[in-house]
Formats: C-alpha cells, structure tokens, sequence
C-alpha cells in the first residue's frame, strides 16, 4: 500500500509539471511504473535467482511512437543498488536520463527514480537492461519497439502481428556467482545454454495464421555469445536495423551479434504445420541451440526430429552477410525526408579515432582494456563530476585516440570530442574472438570491415553511399570495423564491449561531447530529481 501510495503521488506530481510546461502538447507522453523484484525463475529447468519487472521475466515491452516522452517510475525493491540503461535509445541532449554508472547515481535499495525521456527522432526495435554490476545476467531486461508517426509512410505492408524476440546465451549460476568469478581474476565458463523470451528449448510458441505477413524483432541480449537465428522453411525479409529502414534482402538465417536488433518481415506461406524457430551460437567450439515453436493455426502436425542445422564457425559468411546490409536510401526514416538525403560519405572527417580491444592480466588478474587502458568506475558518477567541476574524479585524455602497443594499466578512462565533429573510428581487433561494440547517444555509418590491418589505404574500400547506421557493431577476429559518426548530441557517453564479461573487467571508456555553448538548444539541464552519490552529496 505505501509502495503504491507514493508511485501515485510521484506520478500526480509529474503530470501537474508535464502539463503546464508542455501546455502545447505537442508530443504524448507515456507512464509506466515499475516495481524491481528478486524473484525464482527456471530459464533452463533449474531453479536460480533472477530480476523480475512487475514479476514478470522478461519485462513488460515499452511501446511508443517517434518523439513520444517516456515517464518510467522504477521503485527498487531490490537489496542492492540498481539502474536501467536503453540501448539504441538516443537520449537527444539529454545524457542524464542514459542509466550507466558514468551518468547516474544508482537507485538506493527501498527508493525510487523516475526516468524522462524521450525517443526524439527514433524508430525500429531496441531494448532495455539492467547495467550495473552484473545485473544482466539476472535477466530484467526487456524490448522497446518505437513506430513511425501515422503521417511518415513505412515502406511495407502493416503486419499481421508484431513479435519481439529476446535471444541470448544464460547461465545456470546466479549473478553474484559469475560476478565473483570475475571479481577473482577468473573468466566465465562456457555459457550453460541459450534461451528465447526467458524460456528454454519448445518452452515459447509465436501463433500465427496461414498467408499472413509477421514482424519479428529479434534482439542479442546474452553476456558473451553471436548467435545465429532462423525460422524452419521460411525465409526473413530485412526491413530494420537499430532504427534504419534496410534494403528489403532476403535471408535464411542472420547473424546477430552482441547488443543487436533486426526485423524481418515472415510470410506463413508453408503447409499447415509447426515449425521451430531457432537461434543458435556462432564461433563457438561447442554449439548451444534453443528452439521456439512458430504454430500455423491452422496446424495438422506438431514439429518433429532435430531443427535445422546452422552455421557454426564460418566468418566469411557472416562477414559478407554484414556487407550486404544496405540503407534504404527512398525511404523515409522518423521524419518524412528520404534516409538517402542525409549524404554521409561527402562529408569531411574531422578526427580519426582507432581503438583496440586486448586481454591483459592486471595485478595478477585477467582484465580488458581499450587501447591499454582497463576502465575503473569512479567514486562519482563523470557526468555529476564534470557538471560540478568537482576535481580528480577524471582527466580528459586519459585514454589515447590510437592503441600504444603498451601493457595494459587500470585507469577511469575519459576521450574528449568536440560537438558537431564528425569522426572516424576504426574498431581494431587482434584477438581470436568476435568482438561486439556500442557508443550510447549516437548512431554510426559502418563504412567498411575486413580481416587483417587496417590502414589509410583500407578507405578506398569504404561503402559512401548506402550503408546502415546503427549503435552496435561487430567485428571479426583478426580484423577491423570502420564508422563514421556524428557527434551531434552533447553528453557523458558510454563506449563499451557488448561482451558484458569483458565490459565488467574494464573494455569500456566514456566519449565526452562537449559544446561550450552552454545552451538548452544542446543540453538540457541537470533534472530536478537527478540523485546525488559519491563526491556529489552536498552539490
């Protein structure tokens, strides 16, 4: 009763301030309010402990339309300090709403926080976790799925039914079990299995009706495994990526990597029957595979026998399926103007930025590090630092544009950029596993990929005119990932592996966009309920 007592009076409060300082309204708002619980769960048949939202694992899916305001009552219920983080969600001017340990405070045990943001400009499939310690691997994650504007034309047909899928590997251990295993100097063991939508094998069925159009929004939300994933006798129509209407290729299976979305496009042109719909794990020696069922209403015949097989270990394959991703350039994207109207690649960059992943041993531990720094979260959160210029909690350019080719050291690590740059970075890989890589509050061109070095001479391979954008991209051992981005939204940003072992122990670093304009044409101010912790008490 107190619990709901006060979310009432929270959300009372908000709406009286929404409502006379947005008057216009212009853009609709929507509330949700979240209760965060422990609670059983049995992913894979065994019983551990895991994140629940409102009791339910996965969460409740969060539905908006483009420009939407998202009001997210969390009341943390938990017995340990906890955050969400919105992955592929901009968060346009406004890096306080980014829930990463660099932005906010945590929520404290028994107290609540509510998030306002907006999905300013955004469409397409994303999702939300928990980010702090290793949270994730508890589950409490859930889809976000943003739609177009009624007016905005989508280039397809409206689907039957609309499907998210949440795909990953999982452990049978709980959370506090592989975070100590990491805490000791240790890596994680091989994941125990994959899972769909919090269920193992046969445990998730998608109903649908014979000669009908789906969508499917497919995101990666393991800890460290590419999966693959594909639906038995039906081939997938891509028709988004992170936000980016795509080319409409056709496809029997895809590649989908750590911290990535799709949607495809799946007629149910087969007789009548079930069929499995698979994921399975990529690049790996020992190949886990989960199964859901797709059930035609009209069904004479449950599935039967093995799924069908997929790929396991071939890079050139899937690198040449990431090449084939293309920009619709004649569709309209979260405004009415053609994707194509944004020229990308006649544009001047204005900074090159190379950054290599490595595996050092600290102190007699194994950790990751970005050009050889290993990240170290500090005492306060960098956003509240810099805002109250409160000394020695980080140092701009503590972490070089180029890898040193030196041994790896533990550092907070803080790269300065400058607002309305335009930047190449070039993600370079030397190790033997596939690397995954985000940066919160911006979307990125991926230009070109290859294996070995890069080079300057590697540009004249660069694709200028019809690449994706996106937030999260993979990159192929051995070998390199170039972008180009727009720093085009002031903030504290979170640069970080997707492999959230590797993210835990240090491959990650924070991009501060930087505008001395000192406007709230590009930063919105410090909220009014922004929490204080660490050297921010008093401030």
């Amino acid at each position: 009763m107190e619990y709901s007592m006060r979310l009432s009076s929270l959300s009372l409060l908000l709406l009286v301030f929404l409502v006379v300082t947005n008057s216009n309204g212009e853009d609709p708002y929507r509330f949700y309010t979240w209760n965060v619980t422990f609670g059983d769960i049995y992913p894979l048949g065994v019983k551990q402990q895991g994140i629940l939202i409102n009791g339910q694992f996965p969460g409740p899916q969060i539905e908006a339309v483009t420009n939407d305001n998202l009001i997210i009552s969390v009341f943390n219920s938990l017995d340990q300090p906890f955050l969400f983080s919105w992955n592929g969600v901009e968060q346009r001017r406004n890096s306080w709403q980014d829930g990463v340990y660099g932005t906010n405070c945590p929520i404290p045990p028994g107290k609540n926080f509510t998030y306002v943001l907006q999905v300013k400009d955004q469409i397409g499939s994303f999702f939300y976790f928990p980010s702090l310690e290793f949270h994730k691997a508890a589950g409490g994650y859930g889809g976000i799925k943003i739609n177009s504007r009624p007016m905005i034309p989508v280039p397809f047909p409206p689907p039957a039914n609309d499907f998210t899928v949440l795909a990953g590997d999982w452990y049978s251990r709980n959370h506090t079990d592989l975070k100590a295993i990491l805490d000791n100097g240790s890596d994680l063991p091989f994941p125990d299995g994959l899972i769909i939508n919090g269920h193992g094998s046969n445990a998730f069925t998608f109903n649908v009706d014979q000669g009908k159009t789906y969508r499917f929004r497919i995101s990666n939300v393991g800890l460290t495994t590419s999966i693959n994933f594909r639906i038995q006798g039906h081939k997938m129509k891509l028709v988004e990526v992170e936000g980016i209407h795509t080319l409409q290729n056709t496809y029997d299976s895809l590649d989908i990597h750590l911290g990535q979305s799709y949607s495809v496009l799946v007629t149910t042109d087969q007789p009548p029957q079930d069929y499995y719909i698979v994921v399975s794990s990529r690049f790996t020696a020992q190949v886990l595979t989960a199964t859901s069922i797709l059930h035609y209403s009209n069904s004479a015949k449950t599935v039967s026998g093995p799924p069908p097989d997929g790929l396991t270990v071939q890079i050139d394959w899937s690198l040449e399926q990431a090449r084939s991703l293309r920009r619709n350039l004649s569709a309209s994207g979260p405004r009415p103007n053609p994707q194509g109207s944004y020229h990308y690649g006649l544009i001047n960059t204005t900074r090159t930025i190379r950054l290599q992943n490595s595996a050092p041993i600290i102190n007699g531990k194994q950790r990751y590090a970005v050009n050889s720094v290993s990240f170290i979260n500090p005492d306060t959160p960098l956003k509240l630092a810099d805002y109250f210029n409160i000394q020695g909690v980080f140092s701009l350019g503590s972490i070089s544009d180029n890898p040193t080719g030196g041994g790896g050291y533990l550092q907070t690590s803080v790269m300065a950029a400058d607002f309305r740059g335009y930047v190449e970075i070039v993600f370079e890989n030397p190790e033997d596993t596939v690397q995954s890589w985000h940066i919160d509050g911006h979307h990125f061109f991926v230009v070109g990929m290859d294996g070995g070095q890069w080079s300057a001479s590697s540009r004249s391979n660069y694709n200028l005119g019809d690449t994706i954008s996106r937030c999260t991209v993979q990159v192929y051992p051995k070998s390199w990932s170039a972008v180009y981005m727009p720093l085009d939204n002031v903030g504290m940003w979170n640069v970080r592996s997707e492999n959230w072992a590797r993210r835990y122990l240090g491959q990650q670093f924070y991009l501060r966009v930087y505008s001395p304009a000192n406007s709230w044409r590009d930063e919105y101010p410090i909220p009014s309920n922004a929490l204080r912790c660490g050297r921010a008490i008093g401030h």
